[in-house]
């Protein structure tokens, strides 16, 4: 039975309609008993505004709420009623337009898997693997190009779609194991019919429906599964602050409310009103109000309208999208983008309801701030103006912007740049829970860490030293391990989305990845660096940055000389920590063991990971 219903919501996924002559569309495709969220159906249709809607009065636990019409008479959103003893199967309802006309539709409410709201989620003791599906691996050339996508495959096309699909992903799945990394993050996938730069993914065209360039629902389904049999979490990049103008109900908007200044379709090009990117109004005292309403209706981007999260409708829709894919896929966290560019109440309400279907989920937002104070704002702290994001995670620009700044400085500022990264830190008070930041030290939207870092081994070594001993989650962005470069050396989204040229690695690049690949497993097995508390020392003239994780038995010392000479340890300025552990410790990337308090050196540019145990 179970198979039986499954196999009838994939069905309806695959066709996207349900009699046609009667119904175009009926969302969310399926849906569970026994879920916290309530079920609203949107029902598309020509001419079913003010429309009836019953089902059969003799099933117990199942009944019809409220119906709700728009101005556009084409749709119909429609609250049903489930009981948790509801026997799940596929159930019949009725709907009378006003006109008279009369027809039933199927809808199929399915068991939801043991456990199910109380999944675990991601956290410190992991490590994020981001990748961008188009450029990874592709698995199925069958699927380069499809007959209903609009942009066709050119791999030699900087900005085109090169063919990378979910089949490469689980194609992949074991050299992500064997890189010490826990959790995967792929950019969007979902259905982005755009008709070019579509292989980003961030312009949805149905929430509902895998890109059929990367594969299908059941393939992600697959893809999911599989990560799990090997150890490795899932997270989906969702997008509730825009679509794209691809999307299948441009063509017949549910509301005139449903997306922020409709009359960008008709204004185009530079008329087009886009957002000023203005996040700091939404905290800002003196903020004008024109320059907040800018920030959350302008469009993002000429290709992409931008959703109206303060309408119910609009909010519940996002909300029930997410949880289908959560419950659907067995999902293990959600990243969510560009996340203050939204109605704030709305995206948090938005939030709330999604964790509180799955209390324990974690759900990361990009808040992408310079400065701590704007980014903790996001982070789910009651702050003094009242607001509470609801987010348990956001993404932490300013670490990021802060290391690369010290790693690249040339030493010559009267002030130690490796302050930059301890004054960063410095302001965790600001957040709630510091361990749960996502820190990162490039990610799909900014250069390179290679081109950041010229190239240099060893100071790419020194940022993933700090990546993986760091306070918070640590996440990789996908071939920064080997130190991918764009071919011509240039920058922006195109040049450095590179291809991940599996099987012609160079020599220095596989050197590169096992050291990567070293630390990260190793990091799983530290208990000081995945629970245990940081306590940092202030740099000095000599430009070098010591932290310690320490937990009940056990510390990590990290080192990281930014200087241009040898440092030697200064064992007695850090008794306070030291002097509460063993005498004895190793140098967990190259085995040396050695005493606490004998001379030991690190080089300049280098950084040293030392286990105290």
């Amino acid at each position: 039975m179970k198979t039986r219903i499954l196999l009838l919501c994939l069905a309806m996924l695959s066709t996207t309609a349900l009699r046609a002559d009667k119904l175009d569309r009926v969302e969310p495709p399926c849906w569970w008993v026994g879920m916290e969220t309530d079920l609203q159906l949107m029902l598309h249709g020509k001419d079913i505004a003010g429309s009836q809607v019953t089902v059969d009065a003799t099933i117990k636990g199942l009944t019809v709420g409220k119906v709700t019409s728009t101005d556009n008479p084409n749709y119909l959103f429609v609250e049903v009623k489930i009981g948790s003893r509801l026997e799940p199967g596929t159930y019949t309802f009725n709907l009378v337009t006003p006109d008279g006309r009369q027809f039933d539709f199927d809808y199929e409410l399915l068991k939801r898997r043991d456990g199910s709201a109380k999944r675990s989620s991601f956290g410190p003791e992991d490590a994020v693997y981001l990748l961008m599906p188009d450029r990874f691996a592709n698995g199925d050339k069958s699927n380069d190009t499809v007959k209903e996508a609009v942009e066709k495959a050119a791999p030699k096309n900087l900005g085109g779609r090169h063919g990378g699909d979910i089949q490469g992903i689980i194609d992949h799945l074991d050299d992500l194991v064997s890189l010490g990394v826990t959790t995967i993050w792929p950019t969007p996938l979902t259905f982005d019919n755009e008709k070019s730069y579509s292989y980003h993914g961030y312009a949805c065209a149905d929430y509902y429906r895998i890109d059929p360039r990367y594969g299908s629902n059941e393939l992600y389904r697959t893809f999911v599964s599989k990560a799990h049999d090997k150890g490795l979490k899932v997270i989906m990049d969702m997008v509730p602050n825009h679509c794209g103008t691809a999307h299948w109900w441009m063509k017949d908007l549910p509301s005139q409310t449903w997306i922020n200044y409709p009359e960008n379709l008709e204004r185009g090009g530079d008329r087009l009103i886009r957002t000023n990117a203005a996040m700091s109004t939404h905290s800002d005292p003196h903020a004008a109000d024109i320059d907040k309403e800018t920030c959350v209706k302008g469009w993002f981007d000429t290709t992409m309208p931008d959703m109206n999260m303060a309408d119910p409708l609009v909010r519940q829709y996002l909300t029930q999208m997410a949880v289908w894919w959560i419950e659907y896929a067995d999902l293990d966290g959600l990243r969510v983008d560009t996340y203050p560019y939204s109605d704030k109440k709305g995206i948090a309400a938005w939030t709330k309801a999604i964790r509180g279907e799955y209390k324990n989920l974690n759900i990361v937002g990009e808040v992408w701030f310079g400065d701590v104070a704007s980014c903790a704002y996001w982070e789910g702290v009651r702050q003094k103006d009242g607001y509470n994001s609801q987010l348990p995670s956001v993404m932490d620009f300013p670490l990021m912007f802060a290391t690369l700044s010290a790693l690249t400085s040339d030493g010559t500022s009267w002030e130690p740049s490796m302050l930059q990264i301890y004054n960063s830190l410095a302001l965790d008070r600001l957040y709630e829970d510091p361990s749960d930041i996502l820190i990162f030290i490039g990610n799909h939207d900014t250069s390179r860490l290679a081109h950041e870092l010229g190239g240099d081994p060893e100071k790419i070594k020194m940022a993933y030293a700090l990546l993986a001993t760091m306070r918070g989650v640590p996440q990789l962005y996908y071939g920064d391990e080997y130190g991918l470069r764009s071919a011509d050396g240039t920058t922006g989204h195109s040049q450095e989305r590179v291809d991940m040229p599996w099987g012609k690695f160079t020599r220095e690049q596989v050197v590169l990845r096992k050291y990567v690949s070293d630390l990260f497993t190793w990091r799983k097995t530290s208990k000081a660096v995945t629970q245990g508390d940081m306590i940092h020392f202030r740099p000095d003239a000599r430009n070098v940055y010591v932290y310690f994780r320490v937990v009940k038995g056990e510390a990590v010392m990290v080192i990281l000389n930014g200087g241009k000479e040898d440092y030697a340890v200064d064992w007695d300025h850090f008794s306070e920590i030291t002097a509460k552990h063993a005498k004895r410790a190793k140098n967990v990337m190259t085995g040396e063991r050695l005493k606490v308090g004998e001379k030991y050196v690190v080089e300049p540019g280098a950084a040293a990971i030392l286990e105290i145990k």
